[in-house]
């Protein structure tokens, strides 16, 4: 209550306590007629969430769709107003990377089109919406994240122009944090208990003997956004593929580079087999970057009941050939 006292005064607003829902938990929402419209900035549900079916079928159906990105993305076809905003070389501003170092970025080139800075569109709406927001730059923007959160305190652009600091960086004259947990843990000592195995909500059967697992490979970056406009990428990595064991692959007599059909409780996707000893037998792997084959349309929008994360990484499956 504290820390929400604390933002509602430097707002100047209000803010509901309750609490929100995750993104699939949205989708979910739509389909029962609790969330009639959706403003999405940066994402792509329409290929990255789980149980795509289900996920185009609500943001088909929400009464009123918003989508603020850099391209058309596979989401964006479905909206209803996009606002086209700007890519990493286009704007400034700052980067917190998982080092936890606080960067500058600088502007390369000038913004294409009617395109606009993400915190300029905001900005406008809000305004429009009757909360003002008139920050002149994106420095302003950093001096009051650093107002409100202690941990970049200190920051500001002079600060971070040369090497960029490390947060927790509290007060103007530190130096910031290099090594986070150097002497000891933030609770004294670290914590260790035993966790209790809970198996996944699909496991296998007969009708599905495999288990199917998603994930990211090395070229391509989460939906393609960015990277499946690359030329280059794109003759490294063309196109989506199921790894499988070559013991799993002989008993099926399925050769390598041979197209298979893999299938879930939630639909099927046809692409090419890559019979791999990195795999374990009974297991197969699909990345989920290409649209042209979805591994989402497979995975499971079941939730973990404490986590909220819907279980990509492990949903019952069956692969045939093609």
């Amino acid at each position: 209550e504290k820390i929400q006292e604390k933002f509602e005064a430097a707002w100047g607003t209000k803010l509901s306590g309750k609490k929100g829902l995750t993104i699939v938990e949205i989708m979910h929402a739509v389909e029962t007629g609790d969330i009639k419209g959706i403003y999405i900035m940066g994402e792509n549900p329409a290929l990255s969430d789980p149980n795509l079916n289900r996920t185009r079928k609500a943001l088909e159906s929400v009464d009123f769709l918003v989508v603020q990105d850099i391209f058309l993305t596979e989401t964006a076809e479905y909206a209803d107003v996009v606002l086209p905003s700007t890519c990493f070389a286009e704007k400034d501003g700052t980067f917190t990377n998982t080092e936890r170092r606080v960067q500058r970025v600088r502007k390369a080139i000038d913004v294409p089109g009617t395109a606009r800075n993400d915190w300029e569109i905001i900005c406008q709406i809000a305004t429009k919406t009757g909360y003002p927001m008139s920050y002149e730059n994106e420095s302003e923007i950093l001096d009051e994240i650093a107002s409100v959160s202690p941990i970049y305190g200190g920051m500001s652009f002079d600060r971070i122009e040369s090497i960029g600091l490390q947060w927790p960086c509290p007060d103007k004259t530190h130096p910031g944090t290099k090594y986070l947990h150097k002497d000891k843990f933030s609770r004294g000592k670290g914590k260790f208990h035993p966790v209790e195995y809970r198996p996944p909500a699909e496991e296998p059967e007969k009708k599905y003997p495999f288990v199917l697992t998603t994930g990211r490979q090395l070229y391509q970056f989460h939906t393609g956004t960015m990277t499946r406009k690359s030329a280059v990428i794109n003759q490294i990595s063309p196109t989506g593929y199921v790894e499988l064991h070559p013991d799993d692959a002989a008993k099926l007599k399925v050769k390598d580079g041979e197209n298979v059909k893999v299938t879930t409780r939630r639909g099927n996707v046809t692409v090419p087999a890559k019979v791999t000893d990195g795999i374990e037998p009974g297991w197969l792997f699909m990345p989920f970057h290409f649209v042209e084959s979805a591994a989402n349309l497979l995975t499971n929008d079941q939730l973990d009941p404490i986590a909220k994360i819907p279980e990509y990484k492990a949903c019952a499956a069956n692969i045939t050939k093609a």
